[in-house]
């Protein structure tokens, strides 16, 4: 693939992201997962927001004002998406029963019978359609129904290929691409009668989720410089346009997640402020020596656990260990799960009696 600005950008952002240790937060990935779900919902449709669902998912709390349909949309993506993430380590192959068990979680409880000239089928059990489709300005006309079975066999081997070919480059790029043509070429055999957008994002995650990385989301605020790329990706016969917004937009949604975080690290530990300063600047440097002294000791540990074992909270630590890799005397290597930190400068680890 050939190199592009937004591609170097991207590249130099995730590292950063990496760095940070964003990821690192507590309970981060639920509430990215949620961001994720709640947009894709959002670009079908519905007005269930962020905070709504983070009620609905954790308390079972129904919001007010929203119909039944959309709360429902919103728990069959979330129990689609904890599937595909369980799925995900084991790098089930694709297949045509695989992308249909998907499609069952993801229309369970909004999906319908049908009844055509053609046969019966069930949305809400994953069945491919059985009837012709159109959609957008104009009624533009999707794959007849007659070539979705096998058109779909052939995305899947080609996945497949792809896949094998992606793991053994090990290049994100590629990875991230891989990820995107995966959703552009779904939605375009529209396999099902309805959900095929939730379903293509969900699959564009589910390769990303393989792979490690950080999934991209499609904003509701993007909607339609989103529709129109797919749209420009099948009148230009070419993966380009879709590849290109997908991009831009995951360095767009990257790059506000690093600069929210930094902004939270911007306060100080939150103790309450004495008179003496300098006592401020003691018990800071102290919480600095106790950081050190435990990653020096256990280089897995994490924010949250070093929190609790100095009976403070995973955001003040966090904001400490942000300044630490500022200043360069703390490192992360590796990801989220396989990652360990390497203490640079142990100035102000307490001497082992």
């Amino acid at each position: 693939m050939a190199e592009k600005d937004y591609i170097h950008n991207l590249c130099a952002a995730l590292s950063e992201y990496e760095q940070l240790g964003i990821a690192q937060q507590i309970d981060y990935q639920k509430f990215y997962l949620y961001s994720i779900i709640t947009h894709s919902t959002a670009i079908e449709g519905s007005t269930v927001t962020e905070i709504e669902n983070q009620l609905l998912f954790d308390e079972g709390i129904a919001a007010k004002g929203r119909t039944m349909v959309e709360q429902l949309m919103n728990l069959d993506l979330k129990a689609a998406y904890e599937q595909v993430i369980k799925m995900a380590p084991q790098h089930i192959p694709f297949s045509v029963d695989m992308l249909k068990g998907l499609s069952a979680l993801v229309m369970k409880n909004t999906g319908s019978k049908y009844s055509t000239l053609m046969g019966d089928f069930d949305s809400s059990k994953g069945d491919l359609r059985k009837v012709n489709v159109t959609a957008g300005i104009g009624g533009r006309s999707y794959l007849n129904y007659q070539k979705v079975p096998s058109r779909l066999e052939s995305f899947c081997e080609s996945m497949n290929e792809r896949y094998a070919e992606a793991v053994t480059s090990n290049d994100i790029i590629e990875q991230y691409a891989l990820s995107f043509d995966a959703h552009n070429l779904l939605v375009a055999i529209h396999p099902w009668v309805d959900g095929n957008g939730r379903m293509s994002r969900l699959i564009m995650n589910y390769v990303q989720f393989e792979f490690g990385l950080v999934p991209s989301k499609v904003l509701k605020e993007d909607r339609a410089e989103y529709i129109q790329s797919l749209v420009d990706s099948r009148d230009q016969d070419s993966l380009e346009p879709f590849r290109e917004f997908m991009f831009r937009s995951h360095l767009r949604n990257i790059t506000k997640e690093i600069e929210a975080y930094k902004q939270s690290m911007q306060a100080d530990i939150d103790f309450t402020t004495p008179k003496n300063t300098d006592v401020v600047k003691d018990v800071v440097k102290d919480v600095v020596k106790e950081i050190l002294q435990i990653l020096s000791q256990n280089p897995t540990a994490t924010a949250a656990s070093i929190a609790t074992n100095l009976n403070m909270s995973s955001r003040q630590i966090q904001r400490q260990m942000a300044k630490l890799q500022q200043q360069g005397r703390l490192v992360r290597h590796g990801g989220r799960k396989a990652g360990y930190w390497e203490v640079v400068s142990n100035d102000d680890i307490k001497q082992q009696p």
